[in-house]
Parts: C-alpha cells; sequence; structure tokens
C-alpha cells in the first residue's frame, strides 16, 4: 500500500522507520518542517515527500498530530486525498477526535478509523523516533457503529505491520475512560509530584521510586493541556478517586491510626499483586 504519515515526530517518524523495516509499503511523509522531511529521507524512513499541494495517492493516511491539529489538518487538505481512501490516528483522545474526523471524512467520500499506539519516551521529535518502539506496545483501534468494515480491516493490516504486542479493539468512549486512568492520571501526579520543594533536595537521596513516579512529568504541556482538556470528564472522575483515596492515607497518618493505615496499605497491595498476576497469565 501508498501510506502517508502526517507528522513526522517521535511518533510518526517510528511509524515510517518501522513500516519501512518491516513492510514493503510505500511511505509518503509530510511535515511542516522541511528539516525533519530531509533527515526522513536521508534515513529511509520515507520515500516520497507529498507537499500537500497536489493530490496524494495514498491508501492511507495516518494522522500523526495534536487532536486540534490532526482535525485541522484533514479539513484543510481532505479534498486532496484519494476518494475511498482510510484515514486513522495516533491521538491520546478518541471521542472528540472520531466524532470530528469521521465526520469529515463520511462528507467527503473517505473511511475514518480511529487509532492510538500505546508507545512513546520521554523525548519528543524525529530524531528520537525509532523503529523499534511499537515491539512490546498495545495498539487501540477504535471502530464505531458505522465504521466500514473493509477500511477497519486495512487499518488492521497496517497495524500488523508494525509488529505491536497486542491489537486492543473497543469504542472511543471506554478508550477515554481507561486512558484516563492509564495514561493522563499518571501525568497529573508526576507533575505535581515534582512540584514539592524537596524536589530540589532530593539529590543523594533518590532512587527508583522517585524515578518511577516523576518519570512523566517531562511532558509537552501544550499536547497534555488539550489532551487533559478534551477528555476532562474522565479524567476528572479519576482525580476525584484519586483524592478521596489520597484523604485516606492523610487521615489515617493524622491521627495516628495505625489499624486504618495498615487497612489501607494492605488493600493497594493486594489490589497490585491481584494486576501483576493478571499480566502475567495474559503473557
Amino acid at each position: 500500500m501508498n501510506i502517508m504519515i502526517v507528522g513526522l515526530g517521535l511518533i510518526g517518524g517510528s511509524i515510517a522507520k518501522t513500516l519501512k523495516k518491516n513492510s514493503q509499503h510505500t511511505v509518503i511523509g509530510f511535515d511542516i518542517s522541511s528539516e525533519t522531511l530531509d533527515d526522513a529521507l536521508k534515513v529511509g524512513a520515507i520515500d516520497i515527500v507529498w507537499d500537500g499541494e497536489a493530490l496524494c495517492d495514498a491508501d492511507i493516511t495516518v494522522l500523526c498530530m495534536t487532536p486540534s491539529v490532526a482535525v485541522g489538518f484533514l479539513g484543510e487538505k481532505v479534498t486532496l486525498l484519494k476518494k475511498g481512501s482510510v484515514v486513522t490516528d495516533v491521538c491520546g483522545v478518541k471521542d472528540w477526535v472520531v466524532e470530528n474526523c469521521g465526520k469529515i471524512c463520511r462528507d467527503n467520500g473517505l473511511y475514518f478509523v480511529g487509532g492510538h499506539p500505546m508507545a512513546g519516551k520521554e523525548r519528543s521529535g524525529f530524531r528520537n523516533s525509532d523503529e523499534n518502539l511499537f515491539n512490546r506496545a498495545s495498539y487501540i483501534l477504535t471502530p464505531v457503529s458505522d465504521t466500514d468494515p473493509r477500511a477497519f480491516e486495512v487499518v488492521k493490516a497496517y497495524v500488523e505491520d508494525l509488529r505491536c504486542a497486542k491489537l486492543t479493539v473497543t469504542d472511543p468512549k471506554t478508550h477515554d475512560r481507561l486512558i484516563a486512568f492509564t495514561s493522563q492520571l499518571p501525568h497529573v501526579i508526576a507533575g505535581a509530584y515534582v512540584k514539592s520543594p524537596s524536589c530540589v533536595d532530593r539529590k543523594g537521596f533518590s532512587a527508583g521510586s522517585f524515578k518511577d513516579v516523576s518519570r512523566v512529568a517531562t511532558v509537552d504541556e501544550n499536547l497534555w493541556t488539550e489532551l487533559f482538556l478534551k477528555n476532562k470528564d474522565m479524567l476528572l472522575d479519576e482525580l476525584d478517586g484519586l483524592i478521596e483515596h489520597l484523604t485516606e492515607y492523610r487521615t489515617a497518618i493524622q491521627s495516628g491510626d495505625d489499624v486504618a493505615l495498615r487497612k489501607t496499605i494492605k488493600q493497594g497491595r493486594i489490589i497490585k499483586e491481584n494486576d501483576l498476576n493478571f499480566t502475567d497469565e495474559r503473557k
């Protein structure tokens, strides 16, 4: 197939490199940075550069941008994409993206299937892209009731060429509810955690626990502001739950209630142990 990657940053660049490594697809690249396009051509991540002006002969177009930019790009360029072709994305929120991109595609004779690879790094940009980024990752697809079955199979085949560890299929709302817990809430926690004055003085006093909790604090504030706000209801539910459980700890510690504190700690331990057992069973 001809596969166009729009946005050759960390995710888009990694998709391009992985496709060239694992398949015989022709990879077309589009990016606002001419330097990035030059780099992608030099390392063989893409075969062709699209100028954004002529008709594009892509069978699949993969939108690797923030949600608002992805929808804006599709709205502006949709008439240049091949009729009957398939569009997908990599955005971290799905309900809003699927609704907006789906409508644009339906109105213009294209097909849309929402997608989200569960992979990333703390550093962004094409130069940090990696052909092995998806090796142990899950890739989520979010078809809806009117998703064209053929289009879904086309996107599924593209995902299989990324050699991800697992393909997960769900609906957009379920995706957003679970991502609020597994991805967005940890980013909130990390950002809040490192704001402690103790973070400045922690050198020589920190090890794995600090690293694990703080790792995702180094995020792109523009991207994550949009992700948080476009999924605010789901994220607020998770934040409310977290605050409730933090309060349980605080109340027990403040009152010196060792029985309540031991019970609270044990509850968390058992939940995590069961989670580890479940993960082992899946493997």
